[in-house]
């Protein structure tokens, strides 16, 4: 082949690996690009006169803690990432990250912030990045548990100022854009039997309140095709907070 070809080809392969390139940066390592997508009808934005009063009515103990800490996620998969920087600080974590960069610095922050931005975070995973900055956690699969148990823990956890409960759901099962995720909880609302969801995916969804039977619904999905371990939720408290008893379904993978 002649020079003019050879560097003809050369070309060709780096635009098509630049193309490449610039397709995963822009799908998995840059910050998304803020486009709310309508909600289904079933959850209640907490801005509306319904989520307020509902808001109002509810078990919040949480509450101010969270949205005082609350970070969104600043790429696709890095909703454990953003929970876990805003229950950190929230539960007045010593040195809690504020960002991304801080919060993987620690030395056994587990697998990086590359790995964690094409496959995301397990509940393991998040659990040992949040023991790392000196938290407390218990971790509940879905499938090791019940939905009377999650509906007694998320209450009394919701009562109670101190410690924090992030899900870890299948958005599907909401009626919402197929997709994993993680996030925490700010408050139950007994009559309704509703969950006020933080959603850390703020570029995409507000925070919503949602029933506790679908959010059971979207714990208890399997994380894919090839196992049946699900999903589930984490309880985080500070160091030196007093823990409640573990419950039925504690990890201790």
């Amino acid at each position: 082949m002649k020079r003019a070809g050879l560097v003809g080809l050369f070309a060709v392969v780096l635009i098509a690996v630049a193309g490449g390139a610039g397709a995963v940066w822009n799908e998995y390592l840059r910050a998304p690009a803020p486009r709310m997508l309508a909600l289904p009808g079933d959850l209640i934005p907490l801005d509306s006169p319904l989520g307020r009063r509902l808001l109002a009515e509810s078990e919040r103990a949480d509450h101010d803690e969270l949205t005082g800490s609350f970070v969104p996620q600043t790429r696709k998969a890095y909703c454990g990432v953003a929970s876990a920087i805003t229950v950190l600080n929230a539960a007045g974590i010593a040195d809690a990250p504020r960002d991304p960069r801080a919060l993987f610095a620690h030395p056994h922050a587990g697998p990086g912030p590359l790995k964690t931005s094409f496959k995301g975070m397990s509940l393991n995973g998040l659990a040992g990045l949040l023991r790392a900055h000196g938290a407390q956690v218990d971790v509940v699969f879905a499938s090791a548990t019940d939905r009377a148990s999650f509906r007694q823990r998320a209450r009394e956890n919701l009562r109670r100022e101190g410690d924090y409960l992030l899900v870890n759901y299948q958005r599907a099962d909401l009626g919402q854009v197929r997709m994993g995720h993680i996030s925490p909880v700010a408050a139950y609302h007994a009559p309704s039997d509703r969950l006020l969801i933080l959603d850390v995916a703020a570029h995409r969804y507000p925070p919503v309140w949602a029933d506790l039977d679908k959010v059971w619904t979207a714990m208890r999905a399997p994380l894919n095709k090839k196992t049946t371990t699900t999903r589930g939720y984490l309880v985080v408290r500070g160091a030196h907070t007093v823990s409640a008893a573990s419950p039925v379904g504690f990890d201790r993978r």
